[in-house]
């Protein structure tokens, strides 16, 4: 990295608990979550542009360059501040996109913090995720970068630290439409809430996704990729999906599932981490 050119991960995420507790009246869902980071992700590519243009390649299939929500950032951190300088942006995709794994909103908070630093801005990080917050309900756990419990629509956070597994995750090859979950009639709305202390307590063993039935229902291809790894070792859906993880003691047992798991769908083994690399590399 110079000081016009960076180079920054966009983790993954996943909820390693998700309740839905309630609905509000403007359609939301009120939730309760943990989330966690991985060790695997997009990549971002950051230089800095004089002239105030924003360029980002290559452009992701059926997403129109002024809806990617890095230019969407980029833009919101260029009318907030003034900034008259630009950037030019190429994103390396590893995430899958509509796989549960917050890869849209993990590059925005990257391109937040990239630019902020790139610019020469200084803005805090609560500003940062204030921000974040207007272009998507889980862009600020990736911009604060600690693995965090979050309530709301998963905007309102407190740091944790969890357990850090290795996993095996696995994309059953459809991409899930969050809206179809969450609007669904059979969707369990009415969860009742717990502390988190509760839930901290009860352990990984104890914990579910509450989309995970519907999605079922909804995705035949998330049953079976659930049903054969669930088979394995504990296993979850995160966020509305599709992606589906394991969660493995140690590194050998995770490439033995991961290779058996490669005959089938695309799939990847990570560990999880409690401090965002994202913020590890900043620090750098």
């Amino acid at each position: 990295m110079t000081d016009a050119t960076m180079t920054l991960p966009a983790p993954a995420k996943l909820n390693r608990l998700l309740l839905i507790t309630g609905r509000r009246p403007d359609g939301y869902h009120e939730l309760q979550t943990l989330f966690q980071f991985l060790d695997h992700g997009d990549t971002l590519h950051l230089g800095r542009r004089g002239d105030g243009e924003i360029r980002l390649t290559p452009e992701l299939p059926g997403v129109a360059p002024e809806d990617n929500l890095i230019v969407r950032a980029a833009r919101l951190l260029q009318a907030e501040t003034g900034c008259r300088l630009g950037a030019e942006l190429h994103l390396d995709k590893r995430l899958p996109m509509g796989g549960g794994l917050g890869g849209g909103s993990s590059d925005a908070a990257t391109a937040l913090l990239g630019l902020d630093r790139l610019w020469q801005l200084g803005l805090s990080l609560a500003h940062l995720a204030e921000l974040g917050l207007r272009l998507g309900a889980d862009v600020p756990v990736f911009v604060r970068g600690h693995a965090a419990w979050g309530e709301g629509v998963g905007e309102r956070l407190i740091p944790v630290d969890l357990d850090t597994p290795w996993f095996v995750v696995i994309h059953p090859g459809v991409a899930v439409s969050t809206p179809a979950v969450f609007g669904a009639g059979e969707l369990t709305r009415d969860t009742p809430p717990i502390t988190m202390a509760r839930a901290l307590q009860g352990g990984a063993s104890s914990w579910r996704n509450d989309c995970e039935a519907t999605v079922r229902a909804i995705y035949p291809e998330v049953a079976e990729a659930i049903d054969w790894l669930s088979e394995q070792a504990p296993t979850m859906l995160t966020g509305t999906g599709a992606c589906v993880f394991a969660r493995l003691d140690d590194e050998a047992e995770a490439d033995r599932l991961l290779a058996r798991a490669r005959e089938r769908w695309q799939a990847f083994k990570a560990r999880g981490l409690n401090r965002s690399p994202l913020h590890v590399a900043l620090d750098r």
